[in-house]
């Protein structure tokens, strides 16, 4: 998980490529580097630590003179974080340059025939096999250099290459990473993702697996592993530059839990008509539905806390199996697919790795799939049979907040839609939930209104060592999202557990002062999680507990309650969340975390 960018332009391109690396950061904050092409020289500047220090290195990029250029921001996977190991790799002779965001996975045996042909290595990486590559490859000709490159790398990758031969124009390609190619006036670029191409253009081309790219300040021109060449494709960006900034805030991670009303909002809204669901780019009939025996949701990290919850919501709602799978695990353990199967398949990205391997292998044997996406054109969006947005916006921190929230109203908004297709749910309940729907964001303005309070007692509990999260049935679901979030930027030990597993081992760890947040905002299991709570308050804990606003239940046996107010049933996670989402981020500011880039951690998981 590392994030590239490239410049060709009328502008220094140093200055260009390190506010691209700013906006790629979450990507990868190991060491940082450039490459320019200044004559007929590749001037290269790299650091290991946060981008920070490269920026000090090269004064803002005023060292790095010149109007072509290639950047890296790293996450290390090969080879310790190190000034060496930075990116970008040159070749032995220095006239190549290679950024790559990926894993070669035959980068050993590579290595092992470029030696044996005299190359020597300086790093631990695969990428500077590229490198050298790229030299042994070269017979003049870049773009059939960049065409053999094609045919022997194994692994997912995209890359950014300059040759000293080449100084007005850089080269680039995908295989099953991403890669964006922003079309600008007098200037064209690459990046690993669209915030770092906002400031110089809202028009892009999303590059298919296997196309190399010739980037020029004035002409972009994409070729196929035969050497035809290809129409470049358009598509615009609606997000603005302000989207992917602060605006104020001191974190972006807090900046998305407030923007939250407004994504829902976004996401909602439009697909609400006279009392029932209107889903853009959704060809899923009643007839499909009613030959689907099964479906399957698969997705990684908070995406797969949302399939949680999609499963309650779905089986609920149109009495059709659901299973809900780790996408790293789904494809290895022979999942049982047909074409009677329906796949959802959730990614803020639209390219983490794992679940576009698991999306390729139920299309493979059959199954329908149906993708739920933030961000358009991206892998899974283009081969997903059919695409959900979730219309969240940039999102930055690498702890998720606004995409969380808003892939679980699509989901609320897939099933009710399921339901009214099938008939399984009565016109009025139906007319009822989508009033509901409409009034979430209203709500959750309501609960991040109440944030000082959650904000205070996180000042009290910051200091905790081990904190356990406990809910039943959707709650339970939320929990396991609230206890990630509190450990993924907090560093603290969390874990979630369904309230009725407490008393087959769990329950041991309970001793005097421990934390504990109950869930108590499913209505039909309020008294069931009320017992367990009295459970651990017995054994000593201490209780922090969510319920909806006036339950005199819950207050009676907590020490502190965060109210959250009432909707109906299946729409109760998409407010219980808010107040483990703040209390999550305060507590890791009072320790003094750094919030929107957690250590060992990236946004975008490009690699398996």
């Amino acid at each position: 998980m590392c994030g590239i960018v490239g410049y060709a332009g009328s502008l220094e391109a140093a200055p260009v490529l390190l506010k691209g690396l700013e906006k790629l950061e979450y990507r990868g904050y190991d060491s940082a580097g450039i490459a320019v092409i200044q004559g007929d020289k590749i001037d290269i500047a790299k650091a290991a630590g946060k981008l920070q220090v490269l920026k000090d290195l090269t004064a803002n990029g005023e060292k790095v003179p010149g109007h072509v250029g290639i950047g890296h921001t790293r996450w290390a996977t090969h080879g310790e974080p190190s000034d060496v190991n930075a990116h970008p790799h040159l070749s032995n002779s220095g006239r190549f340059a290679v950024v790559h965001n990926g894993i070669i996975e035959n980068y050993q045996q590579l290595k092992e025939m470029l030696q044996k042909k005299g190359f020597s290595f300086i790093s631990q990486t695969d990428t500077e096999v590229i490198a050298q590559l790229v030299e042994y490859f070269y017979q003049g000709d870049m773009l059939d250099t960049m065409i053999h490159l094609l045919n022997v790398l194994e692994g997912s990758y995209s890359l950014g290459v300059l040759s000293a031969d080449e100084p007005e124009r850089f080269y680039a390609v995908r295989k099953d990473s991403p890669l964006v190619v922003g079309l600008g006036q007098g200037e064209n670029l690459i990046a690993s993702d669209v915030p770092s191409l906002l400031a110089h253009t809202q028009e892009v081309c999303y590059l298919e697996d296997r196309e190399i790219v010739i980037i020029a300040s004035d002409r972009v021109r994409i070729f196929d592993t035969n050497g035809d060449e290809k129409p470049v494709r358009s598509t615009h960006i609606d997000w603005d530059v302000s989207a992917a900034e602060k605006g104020g805030y001191e974190h972006f991670m807090f900046k998305e839990i407030m923007e939250q009303p407004q994504s829902l909002q976004k996401t909602v809204s439009p697909r609400l008509k006279d009392g029932g669901i209107v889903l853009d780019d959704f060809h899923i009939t009643r007839e499909m539905l009613q030959n689907t025996s099964k479906i399957y949701i698969v997705a990684c990290g908070s995406s797969y806390h949302v399939g949680v919850v999609g499963k309650y919501v779905l089986e609920s709602t149109t009495r059709i199996p659901v299973e809900v799978d780790i996408a790293s695990e789904f494809r290895y353990r022979q999942p049982i697919i047909d074409e009677r199967t329906l796949m959802i398949v959730i990614s803020q990205s639209g390219e983490t790795a794992d679940t576009i391997a698991a999306m390729r292998e139920g299309k493979a044997q059959g199954a329908r799939v149906l993708a739920i996406v933030n961000v358009l054109g991206s892998t899974i969006a283009r081969e997903a049979d059919d695409v959900l947005y979730t219309w969240a916006g940039p999102e930055i921190a690498v702890a998720t907040t606004k995409a969380y929230s808003t892939q679980l109203v699509v989901i609320d908004l897939l099933a009710l839609k399921f339901a009214e297709l099938l008939g399984t749910m009565p016109e009025e309940e139906l007319a009822a939930y989508c009033e509901a729907l409409a009034n979430l964001p209203a709500q959750v303005e309501d609960v991040l209104a109440d944030k000082e309070k959650i904000q205070y007692w996180a000042s009290q509990l910051y200091n905790k060592h081990s904190i356990f999260f406990i809910g039943r049935n959707l709650d339970y679901a939320v929990a396991m999202e609230g206890s990630l979030k509190l450990k993924e930027i907090s560093y603290i030990h969390s874990e979630a557990y369904a309230g009725g597993e407490l008393k087959h081992g769990t329950i041991s760890l309970i001793e005097q002062g421990t934390l504990v947040f109950t869930l108590a905002t499913y209505q039909p299991l309020v008294e069931k999680i009320k017992s367990n709570a009295e459970e651990v308050r017995a054994r000593g804990a201490y209780l922090v507990s969510v319920a909806v606003a006036g339950d005199k239940q819950m207050a009676a046996v907590s020490d502190v309650v965060f109210s959250v107010p009432k909707t109906l049933p299946l729409l109760q996670p998409s407010l219980t969340v808010i107040p483990l989402q703040l209390f999550a981020y305060y507590v890791a500011s009072q320790k003094g975390c750094s919030i929107d880039q957690p250590k060992n951690l990236a946004k975008s998981v490009t690699v398996e």
